[in-house]
Parts: C-alpha cells; sequence; structure tokens
C-alpha cells in the first residue's frame, strides 16, 4: 500500500503531465498558444546552459515583430482586414514594449488604420499600475494613445484630455503620431466645451498640412457651425473632401436649418461615400445623423432608420453615436406619452459618459415635444436649461430653434448668422411642428 506521503509527491507530477502544453482556440486568428506557465519557466530560466541571453531575446522579438508586419502588409494588399489588423496590433505592441523596442516601424502604419476606421475594438493591452504610469518608450506611448483614443468610448472627456497630455509631453511619439494625439485632444476638448482649446489644436494640425489636417480643417469648420456661424462653415465644404467627411458636415449644416431633404440627401451621399471605403464606423455615424434628420420630419421613415443605425452600431464602440441614436428615438417619438422620463434617464446616461455637447440634444428633442403638445410651461422651461447650456456661445442656435419651434419672438436680437435669412428657418421649424401636430391627429 502506497504512503500518504509518496501520494502526495506524485500529485505535482501528474498535474504536469496532464497540463496541456498548447491550448487551442479553434475561433481565434491564431488558434495555438504555448501554455503560460511553459512561457514562463523558458523566460525566467537563470540556470540552464542553454539559456537565452537579454541580447537573444531583442533580437528574437524584433524579428517576431518584422514577421508580424510583414503577414499584415502582405494581407493588406488583398484587402484591409479588420480582424488580422487588430490582433497584429496587440501582438506587436505587445512585443514591442515588453522588449523596449525603439523602432515602431510597420506599427505606425498599423495604427493609422486602426483609427481612420473609427471602430474601436479594446487593444486589450497590459496596464501599467504603477506609481508614475507615464510611458518611457515609444511603443509605451503608441499603446497609450491608442488606448486612449480608444477608450474615450468609456471615460470622460477631461480624462482623455489629460491622457493624451500626458503622451505628447512625453515628447516620444514621432511627429506623424504626435498629430494623432493633437488631434484628438482637441476632439475632447470640443466635446467638454473648451472650445477656444479645440480650436487652437485643430488649428495647429491644419497649419501642419500632415495626414490629419483634412480632420482638422473638418474640426474648425464644425466649431464655426457650433458658434452659430454657418456661412464660415459651408464655406469649408467643398475643401474637405472625403478625407474631411464632407457630406457629414453639410448634412449637419442643413438639418440645423430644418432643410430636411438637402440634410438626408447629404447624410446618403456620406454613408454610400463610406461604404465605398469600407469605413464602417464612418458608415454608422452617417447613419444615425440620417436618422436623426429624418427623425424631426417623418417618423415613420425614422423608426426604419433608427433600426439600421443600431444595426450598422453593433459590434462598434461608438458611445456618443450610440447615445445619439437615444436623443433620435426621443424626437420620432416627440408628442407621444413617456418622452420627458425617457428624457432624464438619458441626461443620466450622457451625465455618466462625460458627453456635455449631447444635453443640448436631449433639450432640443424635449423642446420640439412641448411645442407639439402645446405645453408653453414646460416648454419655457427647457429654453431656460437650453440658455444656461449655451451660455458660452456654443449651440446657442438650439435656443433660437427652440423659439421657432412654438413661433415664440427671440427675447433680443440673435447673434447667430444663418445661410438663409432667420424668418426663413423660423418658418421650416414651425412647419416641422405643425407637421407633427398633424400626424398625431390623423394617426398617419
Amino acid at each position: 500500500m502506497r504512503s500518504t506521503a509518496g501520494l502526495a509527491q506524485q500529485a505535482p507530477a501528474r498535474r504536469l503531465t496532464e497540463r496541456p502544453l498548447v491550448t487551442e482556440n479553434p475561433y481565434a486568428l491564431w488558434p495555438y498558444h504555448l501554455h503560460r506557465a511553459i512561457r514562463s519557466a523558458v523566460r525566467d530560466d537563470q540556470h540552464s546552459d542553454d539559456r537565452w541571453t537579454p541580447a537573444d531575446w531583442h533580437q528574437a522579438a524584433t524579428r517576431a515583430l518584422a514577421a508580424l508586419g510583414e503577414q499584415w502588409t502582405t494581407a493588406t494588399t488583398l484587402g484591409p482586414s479588420r480582424l488580422l489588423l487588430v490582433a497584429c496590433l496587440r501582438q506587436g505592441l505587445r512585443l514591442a514594449r515588453e522588449h523596449r523596442l525603439t523602432d515602431l516601424g510597420w506599427l505606425t502604419a498599423a495604427a493609422h488604420a486602426y483609427v481612420d476606421d473609427s471602430v474601436w475594438e479594446p487593444l486589450a493591452l497590459p496596464t501599467d499600475t504603477s506609481a508614475d504610469p507615464a510611458p518611457d518608450t515609444p511603443a509605451d506611448a503608441l499603446a497609450e494613445l491608442l488606448t486612449a483614443i480608444a477608450r474615450r468610448q468609456h471615460e470622460h472627456r477631461q480624462r482623455t484630455a489629460d491622457r493624451l497630455t500626458a503622451v505628447l509631453d512625453s515628447g516620444l511619439l514621432p511627429a506623424e503620431l504626435a498629430e494623432v494625439g493633437l488631434y484628438y485632444r482637441a476632439k475632447a476638448y470640443k466635446d467638454f466645451s473648451q472650445n477656444q482649446a479645440a480650436r487652437t489644436g485643430m488649428q495647429r494640425v491644419a497649419d501642419s498640412g500632415g495626414r490629419y489636417a483634412p480632420r482638422a480643417l473638418r474640426g474648425l469648420a464644425n466649431l464655426a457651425r457650433l458658434a452659430g456661424d454657418f456661412p464660415t462653415a459651408l464655406a469649408a465644404v467643398p475643401t474637405l473632401g472625403w478625407k474631411g467627411r464632407h457630406h457629414r458636415v453639410l448634412g449637419d449644416i442643413r438639418w440645423s436649418q430644418a432643410d430636411t431633404a438637402a440634410a438626408v440627401a447629404a447624410f446618403e451621399a456620406g454613408r454610400a461615400e463610406a461604404e465605398q471605403h469600407g469605413a464602417a464606423g464612418e458608415r454608422a455615424m452617417m447613419q444615425v445623423r440620417l436618422a436623426l434628420a429624418v427623425s424631426f420630419a417623418d417618423p415613420a421613415r425614422a423608426d426604419d432608420e433608427l433600426a439600421l443605425a443600431h444595426q450598422l452600431l453593433d459590434g462598434l464602440d461608438q458611445r456618443s453615436n450610440t447615445l445619439l441614436a437615444q436623443v433620435v428615438a426621443l424626437i420620432k417619438d416627440a408628442g407621444t406619452s413617456g418622452v420627458t422620463d425617457r428624457a432624464h434617464h438619458l441626461q443620466r446616461d450622457v451625465e455618466a459618459a462625460g458627453l456635455p455637447f449631447l444635453h443640448r440634444f436631449v433639450e432640443l428633442a424635449l423642446a420640439f415635444h412641448h411645442a407639439v403638445r402645446g405645453e408653453d410651461q414646460d416648454l419655457a422651461a427647457t429654453i431656460d436649461r437650453l440658455r444656461r447650456l449655451t451660455a458660452t456661445g456654443d449651440f446657442a442656435y438650439f435656443t433660437d430653434i427652440s423659439h421657432f419651434m412654438a413661433a415664440l419672438p427671440l427675447p433680443e436680437p440673435s447673434a447667430i448668422r444663418w445661410t438663409t435669412s432667420e424668418d426663413d428657418v423660423r418658418s421650416a421649424w414651425h412647419r416641422l411642428v405643425q407637421a407633427r401636430q398633424e400626424h398625431l391627429h390623423t394617426g398617419h
């Protein structure tokens, strides 16, 4: 009979022999993985005669990084593969960070490709939990750059701006990647209404003439629109092209002036252009905006457009557009019961997301709802909230629109510069309210 001590000695050996040395995930891009315990034993080996030196590991990591880059660049000649791109980025950044490789090589081009699609899959990079998490290698800086941009869908934009500032201040990014950080920091500033900082950042990127200059020009056009200078924003559209998302800028100008037909045409053209370029993220953004433009004028069609928007957003990590789609649902249902309660719940979600610009959209939806129902006191309260939310001048035209919806006079002359006369814009918004009232009265 074997002793208890003997059985105890055999247990570790049995666990070792039963442990799978190679694990398999048949659904993964690279399905086979050496067990972590084996990897650790090899990496931490300090005693065997044939152990690798730090130089050996560095050379192996350099070769592996080059092989990953070759696999990605070869595949892109046959057509873009988002799955391969993200897998190569995850592996490549991990190699470069762990082995402190200084030449980013193909990772720079891959980072641009990752950002261009606006899809924002998590890169699942190791998190530095030290007291000083500042990057100290170019690979660290690139990993933090991409993570901060992707995580802005789940973090307050102030946090995004702070993270990007730390990366930029490290001085570790090459100029073309620093441009990415400058652009997305300016976007973050815009989202929490630091518009002067946003303009400064956008102008700096635009003046550089680099890869992100067209996006920065779009950002400047959007900042002009937010300030109520629609002619300046409109004048920029012909200069933007696809890279500057000219159709998106034009559509935002047109729906803001209740020119639904022109807005829908612009967003449909933008969606088609995004499809031609294989830009899934941009296609979803265009569809949400198309649903927004339609929602004021045609609630029946808005149902279909909103359903497609949710379908296109599925699998994309676009927090602001997902919340904007919920605003669209409020506008589509304006005049019916339950809209006010839904709006209050949505405001809490917007606050949690750190996207204060969306508060104005929710209030605009409520203004439309109260105007349709003839709820004068509720409309007055909504206009008061909008006035406070737009006190800096951004989205001040939402306050004017709220007056126009109910055919109310403006309390004082407006500074908004429309692309047509103020009377035309006023009449167009009031007609949308009247059309909704007729729709609810007749039931179709």
